[in-house]
């Protein structure tokens, strides 16, 4: 099967080549993949440390050729949504039935292709803040392709959005057509205390970000895109003036159980535009090395697609 291979000859570290097809395990269906999404933390860090020849990638959309040999899972012809730790990036991918999500058909693979990573973490993360209907949520580096389903999600829950970004200027509209109440430069920008936080950029913002929250309130570390430590001041974790029982929780997408319904929940809902993937780039696997070199250089705002002929 043809697939995208690590080789560190190339500037990208990538070239098309041919790899052995996968062959599944009883609890997994093959999948011919159509459309993949690119995950800066794929490109970052998954691309410089895995070994030569190898098929990386996490998000693909496509349909089932084989269905898994124990019974599970979609049948063999169902359009659908996979994540999976690595052979995104190939023409057939082999998916445990648990990390599949079934799409509607007719729907753009490309489109669903955004959904497993950034849509799911998303997802779950606004899930582990509970009920947010009335409540107020930051949403810290909302510009990249988590923190724009992290809005839309949190306003389609009913919250009161606020959405944080480096570039106002830039983004600020864009954001508010995404669902955000209020935008703002930082978490020191936020006017009022709030109820949870999507926290995408850690460093000093996730600092800053917990000190915000009201009593009982959570902030979910999801990202990390500072690349920073956090040190909090003397006093920042103390319970009293109404900061009793705030939480700070880490994640883990693959730890999460029930991945497959979240999938086809969001897969549905983005064939019925209720939500928008926020594609900034889009082409060709051939084209790979552009959409890699964009994510690298923070030139790329939302998701990058490569579909796959």
């Amino acid at each position: 099967m043809r697939a995208l291979l690590v080789d560190r000859s190339l500037p990208s570290g990538l070239r098309l080549g041919e790899a052995p097809a996968p062959e599944p395990n009883p609890h997994q269906a093959l999948v011919r993949v159509t459309a993949t999404s690119l995950n800066y933390g794929e490109v970052r860090f998954s691309l410089q440390d895995a070994p030569e020849g190898t098929v990386l990638g996490w998000d693909a959309a496509g349909v089932v050729v084989r269905a898994a040999a124990d019974g599970s899972g979609p049948a063999a012809g169902t359009p659908v949504v996979t994540l999976g730790t690595d052979g995104a990036w190939a023409e057939l991918r082999a998916v445990d039935t648990d990390w599949i999500g079934t799409a509607p058909g007719g729907a753009d693979p490309g489109a669903i292709s955004t959904v497993p990573v950034a849509g799911a973490s998303a997802l779950r993360a606004l899930h582990r803040l509970g009920p947010i209907l009335g409540r107020r949520v930051l949403v810290t580096g909302a510009t990249g392709g988590t923190g724009r389903y992290a809005v839309q999600l949190a306003r389609l829950g009913g919250a009161h959005v606020i959405a944080s970004t480096g570039s106002l200027r830039d983004h600020g509209d864009g954001l508010r057509a995404q669902g955000a109440h209020e935008v703002v430069a930082g978490p020191l920008d936020v006017g009022e205390p709030v109820d949870g936080v999507v926290d995408l950029v850690g460093g000093q913002q996730l600092v800053d970000a917990y000190g915000l929250l009201v009593e009982r309130g959570t902030l979910v570390a999801v990202g990390h895109a500072a690349h920073q430590g956090e040190t909090f001041p003397y006093g920042a974790l103390f319970g009293d003036g109404g900061r009793h029982d705030r939480s700070i929780v880490t994640f883990a997408l693959p730890a999460c159980a029930g991945l497959g319904r979240d999938l086809t929940w969001l897969a549905d809902r983005i064939a019925a535009r209720v939500l928008d993937p926020q594609i900034s780039w889009r082409g060709g696997w051939d084209s790979a090395d552009d959409a890699i070199g964009a994510l690298l250089e923070r030139r790329l705002h939302g998701k990058a697609v490569l579909d796959i002929p």
